[in-house]
């Protein structure tokens, strides 16, 4: 016998664990049957890999398969592996579940099983499935969005910190007293300001998140959306968040919208990131430092066919 032949089959099955993709789609086969299709969704890698990998990993006896029609599901279960292969996947999935894109692939997850049932219903209630697209048909599809702005105040001055080219204030200046706009880039203004060019009650200033330059408890609302992992020092911009919000109860709130913890690096150079992402509940105690009485935490259901991490949504009440 060679030397180290007994050990080569070992070998081989931790190589094939050893690949990040076929560790993370073997998660998510352990929480759910999918198809090709909707792994590639979740993994957010294109068909063609997916199956190249599931190839692999069925071909070792780590996943199995079954046909329903035109389609191929995909699953682990747990009980049907070796011994051996199972105890190293308890071990594999302790190490990695809950983890950097293993988590992001969760809450996709949710979403491809939400589509999922949203198509089941269509088929077996056309009528109320097909609903949806009489009314997209006959009204679009942003009218609902925009209806629901109505339910902000319409004396309410909102702060737009970071307002990039404009997008979430020219959402609000229709619905609100006054919007407040800032960013501390000059051509990031200047864009706005041809975005907003028709808009009288949008008003332009330049600064940075850690230092606003907006009056104390002067705002009713402010919105921070995907600005804060470009932010160095972020217990500072949640304290100004504080110091520009009024405290009464018609308004007082802040609400903060950013990527869930990453490990997508590329980004610090190819978007200038500061930070990974974040912990909600990291952000949220942050921001209940900085005054804010109480907070909500909401995903956001981003489409489980986007490139980027998971988002969610921060609720904050000012004292």
């Amino acid at each position: 016998m060679k030397p180290g032949a007994a050990l080569s089959p070992i070998i081989e099955r931790i190589a094939i664990l050893s690949e990040p993709t076929r560790l993370r789609a073997l998660c998510v086969l352990e929480r759910e049957e999918l198809s090709v299709g909707e792994l590639s969704r979740v993994l957010q890698a294109p068909q063609s890999t997916v199956s190249r990998h599931l190839k692999l990993l069925a071909g070792a006896g780590w996943v199995q398969s079954r046909t329903e029609r035109t389609a191929t599901y995909y699953r682990v279960w747990l009980d049907d592996l070796a011994e051996p292969d199972r105890a190293m996947w308890k071990l594999l999935r302790e190490q990695v579940e809950g983890r950097g894109e293993t988590a992001a692939d969760v809450r996709r997850l949710a979403e491809v099983l939400a589509e999922r049932q949203t198509d089941s219903l269509t088929f077996f209630g056309r009528v109320a499935g097909e609903w949806d697209a009489v009314r997209r048909d006959l009204f679009g599809d942003r009218f609902t969005s925009e209806a629901l702005l109505s339910l902000i105040r319409p004396d309410w001055v909102v702060a737009d910190v970071g307002c990039g080219t404009g997008n979430v204030a020219s959402l609000l200046s229709p619905v609100v007293e006054r919007v407040i706009a800032v960013d501390q880039s000059g051509p990031m203004l200047d864009a706005a300001r041809q975005r907003l060019e028709g808009a009288s009650n949008v008003q332009f200033e330049q600064g940075a998140v850690e230092a606003l330059p907006i009056e104390d408890a002067s705002v009713d609302a402010a919105v921070c959306a995907l600005v804060l992992h470009h932010v160095e020092d972020v217990e500072a911009a949640c304290t100004e968040l504080g110091r520009v919000l009024r405290g009464d109860r018609s308004g007082g709130v802040a609400l903060v919208i950013d990527m869930y913890a990453h490990e997508r690096a590329e980004y610090r150079l190819q978007m200038g990131h500061r930070h990974l992402g974040f912990d909600p509940g990291a952000l949220c105690t942050m921001l209940r430092t900085a005054g804010f009485g109480s907070t909500l935490v909401r995903p956001l259901a981003c489409g489980a066919s986007t490139k980027g991490p998971g988002l969610f949504a921060i609720s904050a009440w000012k004292v």
